[in-house]
Order: C-alpha cells, then structure tokens, then sequence
C-alpha cells in the first residue's frame, strides 16, 4: 500500500512538474513576443503569443490577456478579422472566469476593431457594454475611455455618411448631424471626466476630436476655441506633432469663417512645423493650402510661389495626384495674373497627368479650362484638332452634357487640409500614390476667382473635406474591402493636414509595455498573478 501511495505521489509531482514547465514556458513565450512588438517587430511577437497559446496554460486570466494581446498585435497588422478573432476570444474568456473589468475592456477593443470594419451599430453596442460596465464599477478611467470609445464611433459613422455625398462642413443631412452631435455630446463627458482625472494628454486628443467634429458640423467658432485648447497641450507636452496638427486644423476653421488672412497665418505655421519635423508630404500639403489661400485673397503671385513649391515636393514624392493638383492651381493663377502662355503650359500638364492616372473628372476640367483659354486667346480648336475631337468623347460619357453650369464654381476643387486626427502616425511618402484623384469642377471662364470674395464663399463655393481613415484617427480598409469609411477626428481649397496621407491614413502609432499592451492609448487590465500582462486597448 505504501509502494502504492509513493507511486501516485511521484505521479502527481511529475503531474505538477510538467504543468509548472507548460505554464513557464507560456509566460516565457508570451513575453518574448510583447517585447517584440514593443521593439515594433508586431509580426515575429504574434509568433510568440500564438506560441504560447498552442503550448496552453490552465490560468484563464493569463490566456485572456495572451488574447488580448494577439488582437492588439493583429489590430496594428490591419488583419481586422484576426484581430475580431480573438478579442472575441478574450471577451468570452472574461465572461467564463466573471472578470468584470475584462469584459469591459475586451468590450472596448471589440468596439473599436468592429468600428474600423464600418460595422458601426455592432460597434456602439459593444462600447455602450464597456461604458456601463465602467460605471457598475465606478472605474472613471475606464467610464472616460469609453466615452471617448463611442464618440470616435459616432464620429466615423457620421464622417462615413457624409464623405458618400458633397455636402460642405454644416450642410449635412439630419442623420449625419444627428450622430456628429452625439459624437460632440460624447466628447464632452469624456473632457468632463479627463479634467477631473487631471489627465492633461487625454484632455488634448477630446478637444482635438471636439473640434473636428464641431468642424464637420459648422460650428467653426466651437472648433476654433477646441483646436486653440489643444494647441496648447500640445505646447505643453512639446508634442510638435499635435501642434502642427493644431494649426493646420485651425487654419481650416479659419477659412470657412471667411478670415483668410488668419487662416494663412495658421497655415504658414503648419508648413514651418513640417519643414523642422521633415515630413515633405505635409510640407506641400501646407505650400498647397497656401496657395489656395492667396488665391482667395487674390494675391496671384503668393499663390504661384507657394504653388510652385507644391509641385516641386510633389515631382519629389513622384505624387502624381499631388503634381496634377498643382498644375491645375497654377494654370488658375496664371489665367488670373493674364499670363495665358503659362495658364495653357499648366493647363496641358494637368490633361497629361490626369490621362496619366485615370482621372476622367480631371480630365475633362482641364480640356474646358484649354477651350476657355483658346477662345480668350483667339486660336481656332483646329490648333488641337486632336485635344477637341477627343473633347467631345469625353462629354458623350458625362450624359452628353457638357456641364457648363458647374463652371459658376471655380474653385470648388480646392480642397482643405485633412482633419487632423489625434493618435495618428506621420504620413509616409510611399502613401502618396494611393490619394484619390482630383475631382475638378470647370473654371468660370477666366474670373474664377472673384467669385470666392466675401463671406458667402464659406457655405456655398466651397467643397468638402476629403474623407479619411479618424480618428480621425482612422484606420482604412481598401474601397473593395470596408464595410464603412472609418474614421474619428483628433480629426476644397485647401488639403486639410493630417498625420496621413493627402488620401489615406497610416496606422496609429503603438506602445507596448511589459505590463499595459498600448494600441493607441491603453489602460492597465488587472494583471495575472503569473503573467505581468494585461489587456491592451486598441484605442482610436
């Protein structure tokens, strides 16, 4: 019987031994791969962590949080589906072991990858169940985290409705103001509840989110007093990023409220930031605002400097969009300025670029603008047999219409500087060839630009912002893969700045840390008493 005993003894304690090394070697893998994402490596970590699952551990605190994690790593991969997968994972988990605060935060993280995916009712649901599980808990951290969590939602979801049509900042349908409205009403709780936390860095990402979407709402002067609140956080913190962002944001404001002269100023400091932070895609997104700005003003040589500047960048960054832009600006000041020889040089650029990229809408502007120019000039369309005959293809694709109306509204395809989400990356330069195509709308045969004078340029001449990926901060899924546009601010005369690209956005930047998994922002999960990991956020 002794022997017996002895032996089940020896059994257990192998039994014990060889759970012991499965849970070390878990936790071992689990930390190689956090330590390889925070070193950026977001690949070989998701190695590690899938590692870990497959060797198992009976600690289902620490298989939540290894699942917490591969969403996270996933989330910043821009594998959505992966990462739905196992914040899934991670939300069933914490519902098995009745992990209240795990269920919140998984709740969190499943709204924001369900809110980057376009599924924007699924999205709400998901971020109302972290914010009431906050509140349940009088968890404040978590209750302001989730408000901001919704108001990104509302946010996009309002963005994504609007970007579908050609509404100008303010002229929106009642459902899109209805969800900008609770985007706002949710960013203000949200600053409520940072102000009291004293949390100063969360207070500058809502007022920078505030103010886009007053923007968005035209309620420029709120956006104003927002943008001005996050300039000097950003001050504060020395963030240089976020204070250019600043600017450049407040430089659109600026614009619509028909104060040109300010708005330049503001973007004269954009392009001083992004000259000292050496990103030249912001760089010529400032010179292009710039120009677009004078023009406004009709200072026609300011605009053709700065125009110029646009497009050197632009040839630079092989930005084909960028330099098409360009061109169809300078060939606008030119005719302004009188100077037809130049005003035709530009204009006949910009017909090669936009045969070049695809742009049939640009295309067509700038065949107008060469006829326009043609019949001031007294050249007969036999001069360009060719360019006119191709003309007439052109307009049987448009209905057979040749939209002459249009041309009242010159300068309607300057486009403002991005919003300027908060938590965004700098732009690449690579990213430049994905930007949309310039949509143009015709000159007004050549006295565009007198149009633009006085204050009713601000609701009626101008086109709307193009839309990113937001939150502003955003995140984008390619046009055949989203089920929605998404994004959440902070955040056309002019191209509104933002840390991507004059089209598309780039990942947010990530923090990892041994104990708090960061995707744009996180909070600390109540760490496992083996793992010193813990639910991360991926927070837009």
């Amino acid at each position: 019987m002794e022997d017996s005993n002895a032996w089940i003894s020896m059994r257990e304690d192998r039994s014990f031994h060889v759970r012991y090394r499965m849970e070390a070697s878990c936790l071992e893998l689990a930390l190689e791969g956090e330590r390889l994402c925070k070193a950026g490596d977001c690949r070989a970590g998701v190695s590690f962590f899938e590692a870990a699952v497959q060797v198992g551990t009976e600690d289902l605190r620490t298989l939540s949080a290894i699942y917490s994690q591969l969403g996270n790593a996933y989330f910043y991969l821009h594998e959505y589906a992966k990462a739905l997968e196992y914040h899934h994972h991670d939300l069933t988990l914490a519902r098995t072991i009745g992990d209240l605060l795990g269920e919140a935060k998984a709740s969190g993280n499943l709204g924001n990858t369900l809110k980057v995916l376009g599924n924007f009712e699924e999205a709400i649901v998901c971020c109302q169940r972290h914010l009431d599980i906050s509140r349940e808990l009088n968890d404040k951290v978590g209750e302001a985290r989730a408000l901001y969590n919704l108001g990104n939602v509302y946010h996009s979801k309002g963005k994504n409705v609007a970007s579908a049509g050609t509404h100008d900042p303010g002229d929106l349908p009642d459902d899109v103001k209805n969800a900008l409205q609770k985007a706002a009403n949710y960013y203000e709780e949200n600053l409520t509840i940072v102000t009291e936390l004293g949390d100063r860095a969360a207070q500058g990402r809502a007022f920078g989110n505030l103010g886009n979407t007053h923007y968005l709402l035209g309620n420029f002067r709120s956006a104003v007093l927002a943008h001005e609140q996050r300039l000097l956080i950003a001050k504060e913190f020395g963030d240089r990023s976020a204070e250019r962002r600043a600017y450049s944001n407040l430089g659109n404001a600026y614009i619509f409220l028909g104060e040109f002269e300010t708005a330049s100023e503001y973007y004269k400091r954009t392009l001083q930031l992004a000259r000292q932070l050496k990103d030249r895609a912001v760089e010529a997104q400032a010179c292009y605002s710039l120009g677009n700005t004078y023009t406004l003003l009709q200072d026609y040589e300011k605009a053709i400097d700065y125009h110029l500047k646009h497009l050197v960048i632009a040839q630079e960054l092989n930005d084909k969009i960028g330099e098409g832009r360009a061109c169809w600006s300078l060939g606008n000041a030119y005719t302004a300025l009188g100077n037809h020889d130049q005003a035709i040089h530009f204009a006949e650029r910009h017909l090669e670029i936009s045969r070049e990229v695809g742009d049939r809408s640009g295309e067509l502007t700038a065949r107008l603008n060469l006829s326009d120019l043609q019949m001031v000039l007294g050249l007969s369309y036999s001069t360009n047999n060719s360019m006119m005959s191709e003309s007439h293809v052109v307009e049987n694709s448009f209905n057979g219409t040749r939209p002459r109306a249009g041309r009242r509204h010159s300068m309607e395809n300057m486009e403002l500087m991005k919003l300027t989400p908060e938590k965004v990356q700098n732009w690449n330069s690579e990213i430049l060839a994905k930007q949309k195509p310039l949509v143009a709308k015709p000159s007004a045969k050549l006295h565009f630009v007198n149009r633009l004078k006085g204050k009713k340029y601000k609701t009626s001449t101008t086109s709307k912002v193009l839309q990113d990926a937001s939150n502003s901060i955003d995140h984008r899924l390619p046009n055949s893969q989203r089920v929605g546009l998404v994004s959440c601010g902070d955040h056309r005369l002019h191209s509104s700045l933002s840390d991507q690209n004059y089209g598309k956005h780039i990942p947010a930047t990530v923090h990892f840390t041994l104990t708090s998994f960061k995707h744009c922002g996180s909070v600390k999960h109540a760490e496992s008493s083996i793992l010193q990991l813990s639910h991360g956020w991926c927070q837009l």
